[in-house]
């Protein structure tokens, strides 16, 4: 009985062997296969895209989107998604913006479009509320240039309604009731997740975040870095 039980437990042994190769076998191919699979599209991963350094643009080109600035036809989109209390993207408005205005949106090169990317507590979703209402007036970037320029050297500012109300009216947004209203219209707050949900998408963590025609660029950088990426892009993009 020993004897047949010892070979009984040997030949258990080496089925339970023979099983365990097949399976680490199939495993292996299957792996492989999916590499070699991966690799023969063409097809980025995420894992290659981070590598990169570039996502797809999310840009719109609306004709008329009273948030951006130049032509829909531009070839190059800068996109920058941006809090009113973020004191980076204040520096960035303050700075690099009116020179990319001036070298590359005016002569049709650059597209400028806002997000609104509101981080900073109840106050900066105010705020952002704020900036849609002055839009639908056709003020926003007097607005954004006003909020922007009380802005703090350090620190984030305080936006209370009346002083947003305040910065409306130095913005020339005509009709203050309506404004109100704006602020607290569904149609606004829609438009609010709508920014908020793309910026996920895309990665966005921190304000000022910019997407020069799907490349990154993070924090309110010197002109130079803004000038040397839109050139980049425009050489890439050629003539639309």
């Amino acid at each position: 009985m020993g004897t047949v039980d010892t070979r009984t437990r040997i030949r258990r042994t080496n089925a339970a062997i023979a099983i365990l190769v097949v399976v680490v076998a199939v495993l292996v191919v299957s792996v492989l296969a999916r590499h070699h699979g991966s690799g023969s599209t063409g097809a980025p991963d995420s894992a290659a895209r981070q590598r990169s350094g570039s996502v797809d643009s999310p840009a719109r080109r609306n004709p008329g989107d009273p948030l951006a600035l130049g032509s829909p036809e531009a070839p190059v989109v800068l996109v920058a998604y941006e809090d009113f209390r973020c004191p980076f993207c204040a520096e960035f408005a303050t700075d690099a913006l009116p020179k990319l205005v001036d070298r590359y949106v005016e002569p049709g090169v650059l597209r400028v479009e806002w997000r609104d990317y509101p981080i900073f507590g109840e106050q900066s979703i105010r705020a952002a509320k704020a900036g849609r209402a002055a839009a639908r007036q056709h003020r926003f970037w007097e607005f954004e240039r006003t909020v922007y320029s009380h802005a703090p050297e350090h620190g984030h500012p305080d936006l209370p309604p009346e002083k947003l109300v305040r910065y409306a009216e130095q913005a020339g947004v005509a009709d203050i009731e309506r404004f109100r209203a704006d602020m607290r219209s569904p149609e606004v707050a829609t438009a609010l997740r709508a920014d908020r949900s793309e910026g996920v998408r895309v990665g966005v963590s921190s304000t000022p975040t910019f997407l020069v025609n799907g490349r990154p660029i993070m924090g309110a950088q010197p002109f130079e870095v803004f000038a040397s990426a839109v050139e980049q892009a425009a050489e890439q993009a050629g003539p639309r």
